[in-house]
């Protein structure tokens, strides 16, 4: 009988793929079920089983009775922890994929994975077969011979390498014959397992022994001919523990009951099951790889559609006319980012059912052209147009003079909504996730940057942008159906889809900059950059490059006889935390973090902002990102505009470079404490509705109640106290972050914070429901049912849940925050469209609106946005908004 055998040491290869993905909650699905050692065991087995090419394969477990081993040795493996939870919790499940994989799982009571594999290897070497043995266990290198090879995968650096062991590999490593490594073993013990071998003989030593002797049997019949007397003793002291040891070590090798082969012979794979399996561990890529997409009924689905190209603008006008008929179209715009205001547009594909038209802008219809003749379309509000991606479609319809007025629904912003933890939000995610479909797109319709549509030949790209758009109506079915049953229709209607125009309208405008104040903001800085140098090169007594942080610890640890907090393979750690935690130990280090500061101010802001500022329009061009935080915040990069520094004086300098266009004006609106206000509102708490119904100051009402002192008593540093335990609240802050940020001990800040409890207990009540309900649930929502999942809260590390409940605690609130002011960005970019005023809104950060405003509209924008942002919902407490107005940002602000 010929052929090959791969066995598997099911539990030793679990084991690794468990820890390979060791970050808890690395994997798992959405509601929680822990998948790493699942998705590593898998991989690994294919790609074996690809290498090795088997027809007899099987996977070998231990089970949790006790073997024989332990019957002969009762501490046998007693040093072991138990499995960790979340790897048991796979187990079972890695069991139900092995079988759908139509792979024989192997297991006896009485007996270990090793010497099932021990037993099967044998029967197969002496039928003639070629035996491959996969573990990460060097036990199993006993079993090598000319017909078994043992694979061990080891992963160093990041890199994983595979280990083939033949005897001759085994002889080169260890010096010794394959089965001799029992002997090693039955000197050197081995501490995972508990056998305890000789006491004081090490792997060199035993190693060294075995390869004289050959056998313990033999060493022991010439002890007396060992010329070291310290290893005599040792092991006449420990012959027993040495023979035992052996037994131990030994794996098995036959066995009355398992003796058939036949049943290891490679079955097919039930592809419905194992689909099923992977389709509720949210396996998407590995459904892909395995082939389970389920081809034929998707493409039922998503029948191939046929895709006209047009060539002139003539034919394109009769076809617009045509379109302009329909109540839904598909249109995908391939726009690219480039340094021109609203991107460029290499092809555009549109239509309706199975027909699509497909143009390429260039000489014949260029994109003036394109965006002209398209129009009819864009301003019909009778016309759905499904797209993927409307912020930048709109940037680039802004950039040709127009507005979109038509209906809309973004693929891309409604995924985000289904799940705001997605990796990706791409056509091929979105077809896989709803149509169990792998489209197999270019990078360019991904998004990933690697690649351009411009890149794509003319051909390439027509064939790919048929097939995304087929996929448009399937996916919008499925998504519009899963928004109102998870009652999104609003948040998702009314907020998030007309906010893709808002941010592509802010993108679009983008924030005007005086280069001239930046360069004289750079040059202060240097200024002080320069004079804080001397003053480090003064109090070190030497200069030296302030930046090696391998320069600076010599300074600080060896001249200066500073302690060191920590240590990095270079040196000493100078970072951040290590710094303010010696603040006060020497006056170099003020010096040092000011520095810093400084130098980080000059390169990313002075230096960084000049960079970005447009040659043409004289503004920086942010992007907003709308599908990155899970908790629904936007966010800004290329340059980031929400990280403009406001925590110091001179960091705040900055924004004196903002400035308006000639004959506008800056407005300022910011939302007074809006997560205290929506904590309020959700908990009911009255005595915290009373506070904002009141107008109270709510840190020193939070201070008399905290200290028991009247409200005139607050003092500064009481009303600081309270205002972290205010805002702590919010995000489940811990006594022991607490006292590091006020400076108290981790008593005094426990005290504060049940002191913060019995002033305010409904939010007490909050925490403890709001935590309950996301166990129970798997996840939180906001008021208007944003959803996020929290799978950390099901996890078996500590830290990892405990994470979960602070994310469990601050989601309503911070996500709550989030929508309301998305909310007011809305009504206050229609109100001022709708007026058809110059003003418009040009940045957004946190809980601030910022609109560049035409001087004759100064009182009706001011009214805007007080009316937009204080009636954008209707709490149970009033939302109030400070308004300021300035040449440039800093004095709005």
């Amino acid at each position: 009988m010929n052929g090959k055998l791969l066995i598997v040491d099911g539990n030793s290869i679990l084991n690794r793929a468990f820890y390979a993905f060791k970050r808890p909650g690395m994997l798992s699905t959405s509601e929680g079920f822990p998948t790493n050692a699942i998705f590593g065991f898998v991989n690994i087995l294919n790609k074996y089983i690809e290498e090795e090419n088997p027809d007899h394969i099987g996977v070998a477990f231990d089970l949790k009775a006790k073997t024989f081993r332990h019957i002969m040795y009762e501490d046998y493996k007693a040093t072991r922890k138990p499995m960790p939870r979340d790897l048991a919790r796979q187990l079972p499940v890695v069991k139900d994929v092995l079988k759908a994989m139509g792979i024989t799982i192997l297991e006896k009571e009485g007996l270990e994975a090793d010497d099932i594999i021990g037993i099967y290897s044998r029967i197969a070497e002496e039928k003639g077969m070629e035996v491959a043995v996969l573990t990460g266990d060097r036990d199993a290198l006993q079993l090598v011979s000319e017909k078994t090879m043992v694979i061990i995968p080891s992963t160093s650096k990041g890199k994983t390498e595979t280990n083939r062991f033949n005897p001759e590999l085994v002889r080169e490593k260890y010096g010794v014959e394959p089965e001799r490594l029992i002997d090693v073993k039955a000197l050197m013990g081995d501490a995972s397992d508990n056998i305890k071998g000789v006491p004081g003989i090490g792997e060199k030593t035993a190693i060294g022994l075995i390869r004289e002797y050959q056998t313990i049997e033999n060493l022991y019949q010439h002890l007396d001919d060992i010329p070291r007397e310290r290893i005599r003793i040792l092991l006449e002291e420990g012959k027993d523990s040495a023979f035992l040891s052996k037994k131990l070590a030994t794996i098995v090798r036959t066995d009355d009951e398992l003796t058939e082969l036949e049943s290891l012979k490679r079955g097919e794979m039930d592809r419905d099951a194992l689909y099923q399996l992977f389709q509720k561990l949210e396996f998407r890529s590995l459904t892909r790889r395995m082939g389970l997409d389920r081809l034929s009924e998707a493409a039922a689905e998503t029948a191939p559609c046929q895709v006209t190209a047009v060539e002139s603008g003539d034919d394109l006008r009769k076809i617009v006319s045509r379109l302009n008929k329909e109540k839904e179209l598909v249109l995908y715009a391939m726009t690219e980012h480039t340094g021109r205001i609203g991107g460029n547009m290499t092809a555009l594909i549109i239509g309706s059912g199975e027909q699509f038209y497909f143009v390429r802008t260039g000489d014949r219809i260029g994109e003036s052209d394109l965006a002209r003749i398209l129009s009819p379309v864009f301003t019909n509000g009778e016309v759905l147009l499904i797209c993927h991606d409307v912020k930048s479609l709109y940037t680039w319809i802004l950039s040709h003079g127009m507005d979109l007025e038509c209906g809309l629904f973004d693929l891309e912003i409604a995924e985000y909504l289904l799940d705001a933890q997605a990796s990706s939000y791409s056509i091929d995610s979105l077809a896989l996730k709803h149509l169990n479909l792998d489209p197999d797109l270019p990078e360019a319709f991904k998004g990933t940057g690697k690649q351009r549509f411009s890149d794509l030949s003319p051909d390439d790209l027509v064939c790919a942008a048929g097939k995304a758009v087929s996929l448009f109506q399937p996916v919008y079915e499925k998504q519009s159906q899963k928004l109102n049953d998870s009652g999104q229709h609003f948040l998702y209607h009314d907020v998030e889809l007309p906010l893709t125009m808002v941010l592509g309208s802010m993108e679009y405008y983008g924030f005007k900059v005086d280069r001239n104040a930046l360069e004289e903001y750079g040059n202060m800085l240097d200024r002080f950059i320069r004079s804080l140098e001397q003053a480090i090169y003064m109090l070190a007594g030497e200069e030296f490059n302030i930046n090696s942080p391998k320069q600076l610890g010599i300074i600080l640890f060896e001249k200066l006889g500073l302690k060191a907090v920590k240590k990095t393979k270079t040196g000493y750690s100078t970072d951040a935390g290590v710094l303010e935690s010696l603040a006060d130990k020497h006056e170099i280090i003020p010096h040092i973090l000011e520095y810093r500061q400084l130098a980080k101010l000059k390169s990313t802001y002075a230096e960084g902002l000049a960079k970005v500022i447009h040659p043409v329009t004289g503004r920086i061009h942010s992007s907003f990102n709308q599908t990155v935080t899970a908790t629904g915040r936007i966010s800004s990069t290329e340059p980031n505009l929400q990280n403009i520094p406001v925590r110091t004086e001179l960091g705040r300098e900055i924004r004196k470079a903002f400035i308006p266009e000639e004959g506008f004006t800056l407005v300022d609106a910011d939302y007074s404490q809006i997560e205290l206000r929506v904590l309020a509102h959700i908990t009911g708490d009255e005595t915290l509705k009373r506070a904002f119904q009141e107008d109270a100051d709510i840190h020193t009402l939070t201070a008399s109640q905290v200290f028991r002192v009247p409200m005139v008593q607050v003092t500064t540093e009481m009303r600081r106290s309270a205002k972290a335990v205010n805002f702590g609240i919010i995000y489940g802050i811990s006594d022991f972050s607490l006292a590091k940020d006020i400076n108290v001990s981790r008593k005094e800040a426990a005290r504060y914070i049940e002191g913060y409890l019995d002033t305010y207990p409904k939010v007490r009540e909050y925490m403890d429901e709001t935590v309950r309900l996301a166990q129970e649930k798997g996840y939180v929502e906001t008021l208007f049912h944003r959803i996020r999942h929290i799978p950390e809260l099901k996890s078996s590390n500590f830290a990892v849940r405990s994470f979960g409940r602070r994310v469990a605690l601050n989601t309503p609130i911070q996500g709550s925050a989030a929508d309301i002011i998305k909310i007011a960005m809305v009504r206050v970019w229609k109100e001022l469209k709708k007026r058809k005023l110059k003003s418009r809104l040009v940045l957004q950060v946190h809980d601030e609106l910022l609109v560049e405003t035409w001087e004759e509209e100064l009182e009706e924008v001011k009214n805007i946005l007080r009316v937009g942002m204080e009636e954008a919902v209707a709490l149970s407490v009033p939302l109030t908004v400070d308004i300021s107005v300035g040449r440039n940002w800093y004095e709005a602000k």
